[in-house]
């Protein structure tokens, strides 16, 4: 009986042993799946619909591509022509660089001035009155949709040609651009610290001016340097259609054919939009 009973254990430990090796097989040899489970359907159609939006676009412009490569060596020859600088107009080229500089800082401070004002207006936790929040957010949404070239003739037809008509223009998009930016800034304030400073008997004006506006200094300082860059880039284009600056000395050498004024004048738009950008990315580490 003591040997039937010995034999029936080895057995079971037999089957125990090949049943773990069986286990241990089965999870080496198992597959890891790569398959994503929870695909998101939106980004195949969307990405479907650009190849069609693009299909289609290309079929209605009917571009005719023999014509466009045969004109590219023309391109090499316009870039060898601005490569030979004429320095004889650079007193007009610096006057109107001035001009330019003056008109997107001009705007800029104006914008800065109201796009505090309205993104108080606009965040929702400053006042904590919805209706009000939703008005002048839909309101500048209507201003920041219209391009900045249509409000800057806009202004043309009103103020008539020169810089009063770009500054003007610039500060609408600008302001509508900053409301939205300095709104979603003053939104990051967590409600505990400004209910914590309301039961101090604090003013909400004087919440928003000592507390909030201090704490969201460091983005409105990254966002007016982004602006910034913005807007000398544009006041650069809509110097072409009337509204002063170095755009102007630009479009005339270039339909004039003087290629070597256009060529230092792009060259310095190119220097002075590089300087704004490291003054404010150093301006930014004193910040962060």
């Amino acid at each position: 009986m003591s040997m039937e009973y010995n034999g029936t254990i080895v057995n079971l430990k037999e089957k125990e042993y090949t049943e773990e090796k069986k286990r241990a097989k089965r999870k080496t040899t198992t597959k890891i799946p790569v398959k994503c489970r929870q695909r998101n359907r939106f980004i195949p159609g969307f990405l479907g619909g650009v190849a069609l939006l693009s299909v289609l676009s290309l079929l209605y412009l009917d571009i005719d591509w023999l014509k466009m490569l045969s004109r590219v060596p023309d391109i090499g020859e316009v870039f060898w022509e601005l490569a030979h600088l004429d320095f004889s107009n650079m007193d007009l080229i610096l006057s109107s660089m001035v001009e330019t500089i003056s008109i997107a800082e001009l705007s800029l401070l104006y914008s800065l001035i109201l796009g505090i004002l309205f993104g108080m207006l606009a965040a929702r936790n400053i006042f904590r009155i919805p209706v009000l929040s939703v008005l002048v957010q839909s309101f500048f949404t209507f201003l920041r949709a219209v391009p900045t070239p249509v409000w800057v003739l806009l202004m043309l037809v009103c103020l008539g040609m020169g810089p009063e008509a770009g500054v003007a223009g610039l500060c609408v998009h600008t302001t509508a651009f900053f409301t939205k930016s300095f709104a979603q800034s003053f939104d990051s304030i967590p409600y505990e610290t400004i209910e914590a400073l309301e039961v101090t008997g604090t003013g909400r004006l004087s919440i928003f001016f000592n507390a909030v506006l201090p704490a969201a200094l460091s983005q409105i300082v990254a966002w007016a340097g982004m602006r910034l860059e913005t807007n000398f880039s544009e006041c650069a284009i809509l110097g072409m259609v009337g509204a002063g600056g170095v755009g102007y000395v630009i479009s005339n050498s270039l339909q004039g054919y003087d290629y070597g004024t256009a060529g230092v004048a792009i060259l310095l738009v190119f220097l002075v939009a590089y300087c704004i950008e490291r003054m404010f990315v150093h301006i930014k580490k004193r910040f962060y």
